[in-house]
C-alpha cells in the first residue's frame, strides 16, 4: 500500500503556564539551551509544566465571511431571474449568507505587558481573535502583525503582570536533549508532551519560505499550533508549527520554529509592525557531490548562484551565475538556506562580506543588502477593491512556484475573503501575466495597469496557474 505524507500546519488551540519573563526591548543576551537529565528529571518535567502552564493561551479566531454556495443552480451563469424562477430557483433563495470562518490556535506570552506570539496561519484573516488564559480568562485581542515568510505572528491583550516565557538560543540546542510541548490538540486543553530533538536545521520542506525546523517527536497534534517547544529549563526553544502525517495526526515526526528566528520576527513585528529582510537579490543552489565535480571542487561545501537579479544588490556588487559563496563574514557556507536564512535575518543596509569562488578564483566581494519590502511594491487602491495583494517575483518566489527565470508577471500572495477575486476562483500563487491586454512584468506595471481603467469598468486579467492560462473579468466600481 503506497501512502502520501503530508505536512498538516496545526491550527487549533493551547494553553499553559510559565514563570520566566520576556521584555520586547530585551533584544540581547540569549541563554544557551543547556541539556539537563539525572535523579530530578521527573521533578525537572514536573517543575517546567507547572511554570509554562500560565503563559500559555488558546486563540479563539473568527474569520472572513465566506459563500458558501456550491453552485447547485447550473444556470446561474445566465444571471437572469426568469431561468432560475423556472427552474425553480427563486432568486433570494440562490445564495445562503456567507458565514465565517471559526479557527482555532495556540499562543504564548512573550511578555508581560500582553504581547502573545502564535502562528501566521492561525490568525490569517482575523476579523476577531479571543485569547482564553489558563484560568478560563477571555481577553480580545488584537493582531499586531504577521509574517507569511516564516508563519509566524504577534497579537495582544490589554494587561500587565501576565506570566510569561524566556527564550533560549536555538543555535546551541543538541541532537538527543529534551523536549516538551505544551498545547490543546483536540482541544483538549493544556496537555503537555515529552520527546527529545530529533534533528536541527530542516529544510527543503515546502512549509513555508524561510525553513531552519527542528524537528521533535514530542507528540504534536491539531490545536498545538503556536505553542511553544520548550526544554527542561522552560525556556522557548521553538514555536510548533507543523507535522508530517498519513492520517492528520501524530506519527512522531513534528516541526517547531527555532527560537533564533521566532525572536528576531517578534522584535520587529512588536517594534515596527511588520518584518523587513535584508535581500541580495540572487537565486542559490544546493552544491552537491555532482556540482561540486563539474565545478572542479574537492568537496560539496557552499551555495551556487544560479540567477543573479538585475539591478539587485548582488548584481550590482558583480555577483555572476555560477559564482560559488563559500563563505559570508568569515563563517563557512553550510547550505543554500542556511545563507538564505542568514541574510533573512539581517538588516538592509548591512554590508555583507561574501567569500566566492569563481573558476577556481578565490574572491572577497562586499554586498550592501536592500529591502525586501521594496521588492514587493504597495497595492494599489484599484487591487484592493478586487481583493488581491502582489508581489514582484524574487527568486524564492520563483523557486516555491516552480517558476524559470524567463517567465514574467506577479504573484497574487493575498486573495481577501468574499472579494471580487475570491467570487472569480482567484488564489494566492496564482501569476498574473497581463492586465487589460498590457503586459506585466512588475507590481509598478499591474498598478499601473489598474490605474488607467475607466471608473466602473470591468477588468481584463490574464492568469496562469501551472500550464493552465485562462482570463478573468471583474468589475471594478
Amino acid at each position: 500500500m503506497h501512502y502520501i505524507l503530508a505536512f498538516i500546519l496545526m491550527a487549533t488551540s493551547l494553553f499553559s503556564n510559565g514563570t520566566s519573563f520576556y521584555q520586547p526591548s530585551d533584544t540581547k543576551g540569549l541563554k544557551n539551551c543547556n541539556y539537563c537529565g539525572g535523579p530530578g528529571l521527573k521533578s525537572g518535567f514536573v517543575g517546567v509544566a507547572k511554570m509554562a502552564k500560565p503563559a500559555v493561551v488558546f486563540l479563539r479566531v473568527k474569520g472572513q465571511p465566506v459563500d458558501q454556495y456550491s453552485g447547485q443552480n447550473p444556470y446561474e451563469l445566465f444571471q437572469d431571474d426568469f431561468f432560475n424562477r423556472f427552474f425553480g430557483v427563486q432568486p433570494q433563495q440562490q445564495r445562503p449568507k456567507p458565514q465565517p470562518q471559526m479557527s482555532q490556535g495556540s499562543g504564548f506570552f512573550v511578555s508581560t505587558d500582553g504581547y502573545i506570539m502564535t502562528n501566521a496561519h492561525v490568525v490569517h484573516e482575523a476579523v476577531e481573535i479571543t485569547a482564553v488564559l489558563n484560568d478560563g480568562t477571555e481577553l480580545p485581542a488584537k493582531l499586531v502583525g504577521s509574517d507569511s515568510h516564516t508563519d509566524l505572528a504577534v497579537v495582544k491583550v490589554e494587561g500587565e503582570g501576565f506570566t510569561a516565557l524566556k527564550f533560549c538560543d536555538s543555535d546551541n540546542i543538541e541532537v538527543g536533549e529534551w523536549a516538551i510541548a505544551i498545547g490543546s490538540p483536540f482541544q483538549l486543553e493544556a496537555t503537555v508532551t515529552v520527546g527529545v530533538v530529533s534533528a536541527k536545521g530542516r529544510n527543503n520542506l515546502r512549509i513555508n519560505d524561510l525553513e531552519d525546523f527542528i524537528q521533535t517527536d514530542a507528540a504534536i497534534n491539531p490545536g498545538n499550533s503556536g505553542g511553544p517547544l520548550l526544554n527542561i529549563n522552560g525556556e522557548v526553544m521553538g514555536v510548533n508549527a507543523a507535522i508530517v502525517s498519513k492520517s492528520g495526526g501524530y506519527m512522531g515526526i513534528g516541526f517547531a520554529i527555532p527560537s533564533r528566528m521566532a525572536q528576531h520576527v517578534m522584535q520587529q513585528i512588536i517594534e515596527k509592525g511588520m518584518v523587513d529582510r535584508g535581500f541580495m537579490g540572487v537565486s542559490l543552489q544546493p552544491l552537491d557531490k555532482d556540482l561540486a565535480e563539474a565545478f572542479g571542487l574537492d568537496q560539496a561545501q557552499g551555495a551556487v548562484i544560479a540567477q543573479v537579479v538585475p539591478d539587485s544588490p548582488a548584481s550590482q556588487a558583480g555577483l555572476q551565475a555560477g559564482d560559488i559563496i563559500t563563505a559570508y563574514n568569515g563563517k563557512p557556507v553550510q547550505s543554500a538556506s542556511s545563507i538564505r536564512n542568514e541574510i533573512s535575518m539581517m538588516n538592509p543596509g548591512t554590508t555583507v562580506d561574501l567569500t566566492v569562488n569563481r573558476n577556481g578564483r578565490i574572491m572577497h566581494i562586499p554586498v550592501t543588502l536592500g529591502s525586501r519590502s521594496e521588492i514587493s511594491g504597495d497595492t494599489s487602491e484599484s487591487a484592493q477593491k478586487i481583493g488581491i495583494e502582489v508581489e514582484n517575483l524574487s527568486p524564492e518566489i520563483r523557486r516555491k512556484l516552480n517558476l524559470s527565470s524567463e517567465d514574467e508577471g506577479v504573484v497574487i500572495t493575498r486573495v481577501k475573503a468574499g472579494s471580487l477575486a475570491a467570487q472569480a476562483g482567484m488564489r494566492p500563487g496564482f501569476l498574473i501575466i497581463a492586465v487589460n491586454h498590457k503586459k506585466v512584468e512588475s507590481v509598478k506595471d499591474f498598478n499601473q495597469a489598474l490605474a488607467e481603467m475607466p471608473s466602473k469598468s470591468r477588468v481584463l486579467i490574464l492568469i496562469r496557474q501551472g500550464q493552465m492560462t485562462r482570463f478573468y473579468s471583474l468589475k471594478v466600481d
